[in-house]
C-alpha cells in the first residue's frame, strides 16, 4: 500500500469514460482524520490550469478532506469554462462526502485546450466513491488513473521506527521540468502536524526532489505537489523527521519518474559542485540537463565532454575556465582549461550516467536528475495529440 499506507485514507481509481480507450482515468483520494491538514506546492508557469487555480486558493486554508484527479485532459487554456468545470467538480466530490467544496482539490492531466467531458466527470465521482477502499489494489489503481504517457504506475512508501509513515503516487513522462513542484503527486502522511510544519516539511522535500528533476525544460500548466495529513497514527514527529521521510518519498518517485520517461534510454545524474552559490550550481546542471547537444551524445552514449563544457559556459554564474573539471562515470576528461583525458575512457554504454562539474569557485553543491534525448522522444511527442 502506498498512497493508502498511512493510516487515515482511501482511494480509488476507476474508468469514468473520459479517455476513449477505456482505461483507468479518474482517481479520487479521501483523508478520514482525525486531522485534514494538507500543503500543496504548484507550478510557476504563468499558464496554470483551472485545477491548478482552484487547488491554489483551497489550500490558503490548509486543510483538505479529498483530491479529485483526472487523466484525459489538462482543462488548461480553456477560459472560465473550464474553471467552472473544476468547481463542479469539486462540487460534485463534496456532496458524496458530504464535505464543502472548498475541502476539494483538483488535478488535472492530458492534452491543454480542450473542456472536459463533464458527464463523465461527474458520474466518475459517484464511481470512485463507492469503489473507496484502503487496500493495495485501491492504491494502485489511483496511481493507475493519472497516467497518461506513463507505461507504468508510480508508487512509494516509507515508515518511521516511531509508527507514522509517508505514501504517495505520482505521474509524468514528458514535459517535465519543475518550478516549485512538477507533474502530478499526492503524497500522504498520518502524522500528527500543524499546517505551518507541514507547508515548511513539503517545500524543503520538493526543493531537493520534484524540482531537482528535468527531463525536457518543459514546465508543464498543470504541476501540483499536495500532501495530506491525517494525524491517525497519533505520534508528532519533529520537523526535521517529516522533512526527511518526506524528501525519501518524493526522491523514489523523481527517480521512478524519470526511468519511465517518454524515450529514455539513460537516467543521469548531473552534479555540479565548487560553486560560489546553490544558485548557481543548480543554474549550470539545470542548463547542462536541458541542453540537446548533450542529451544527443548522451543517447549515443558519447563521452563528448566538449559539450558539456559549452553548456556551462553559457550560464551566467561565476565561472573560471581554469579552475573548471569534468568528469564522466568516474573519469576527469577535462581540467584546468584542457584535455585530462581520453574521452574513450569515459564508458557510457550502460543506462546509469553520472556526470560531475567541479566549478572550483566554492563549497556550493547541487544535483539534477536528467535523460538523454532518443529518437523514441520525438518521435512519441510529434504525435501526442494525434
Amino acid at each position: 500500500m502506498t498512497v493508502t499506507g498511512p493510516q487515515g485514507f482511501r482511494a480509488a481509481g476507476i474508468a469514468a469514460g473520459i479517455k476513449a480507450s477505456g482505461a483507468l482515468d479518474l482517481t479520487l483520494v479521501v483523508n478520514d482524520g482525525p486531522l485534514d491538514v494538507a500543503a500543496g506546492v504548484f507550478t510557476r508557469n504563468v499558464i496554470k490550469a483551472a485545477p491548478v487555480l482552484w487547488s491554489q486558493e483551497v489550500l490558503k486554508q490548509q486543510r483538505l478532506k479529498a483530491v479529485v484527479l483526472n487523466s484525459g485532459g489538462a482543462n488548461a487554456a480553456t477560459g472560465p469554462g473550464g474553471f467552472q468545470d473544476t468547481h463542479a467538480t469539486a462540487e460534485k466530490v463534496a456532496e458524496v462526502l458530504q464535505a464543502g467544496a472548498i475541502e476539494v482539490a483538483v488535478c488535472s492531466t492530458g492534452l491543454i485546450g480542450e473542456r472536459l467531458p463533464m458527464d463523465a466527470v461527474l458520474s466518475g465521482v459517484d464511481l470512485a466513491f463507492k469503489a473507496l477502499d484502503a487496500s493495495a489494489e485501491a492504491s494502485l489503481n489511483a496511481a493507475k488513473g493519472v497516467m497518461t504517457t506513463d507505461t507504468k504506475p508510480k508508487q512509494a512508501f516509507a515508515k518511521h521506527d516511531s509508527g507514522w509513515s509517508v505514501g504517495g503516487f505520482a505521474k509524468g513522462a514528458g514535459m517535465l521540468a519543475p518550478n516549485l513542484a512538477t507533474m502530478l503527486s499526492v503524497l500522504t502522511t498520518d502524522a500528527v502536524v500543524d499546517k505551518e510544519t507541514l507547508d515548511r516539511a513539503l517545500h524543503a522535500a520538493t526543493y531537493v526532489t520534484f524540482d531537482r528533476l528535468d527531463v525536457d525544460g518543459g514546465t508543464s500548466t498543470n504541476d501540483t505537489v499536495l500532501v495530506l495529513a491525517s494525524g491517525a497514527s497519533g505520534v508528532e514527529p519533529s520537523e526535521a523527521e517529516l522533512t526527511e521521510l518526506l524528501t525519501k518519498v518524493g526522491l523514489d518517485l523523481v527517480l521512478q519518474l524519470r526511468a519511465d520517461s517518454e524515450g529514455a534510454t539513460k537516467d543521469v545524474n548531473i552534479t555540479v559542485q565548487g560553486a560560489e552559490s546553490e544558485a548557481d550550481a543548480i543554474a549550470v546542471a539545470r542548463t547542462i540537463a536541458e541542453d540537446n547537444l548533450v542529451k544527443t551524445a548522451l543517447f549515443g552514449s558519447d563521452p563528448n565532454w566538449g559539450r558539456i563544457a559549452m553548456a556551462l559556459g553559457r550560464v551566467p554564474a561565476r565561472i573560471d575556465p581554469e579552475t573548471v573539471s569534468i568528469a564522466i562515470n568516474g573519469v576527469t576528461l577535462f581540467a584546468q582549461g584542457m584535455p585530462a583525458a581520453d574521452r574513450s575512457a569515459a564508458d557510457l554504454t550502460a543506462r546509469d550516467i553520472e556526470i560531475v562539474v567541479d566549478l572550483g569557485v566554492g563549497g556550493e553543491a547541487a544535483t539534477i536528475y536528467t535523460t538523454d534525448l532518443s529518437h523514441g522522444y520525438v518521435e512519441e511527442n510529434s504525435a501526442y495529440s494525434s
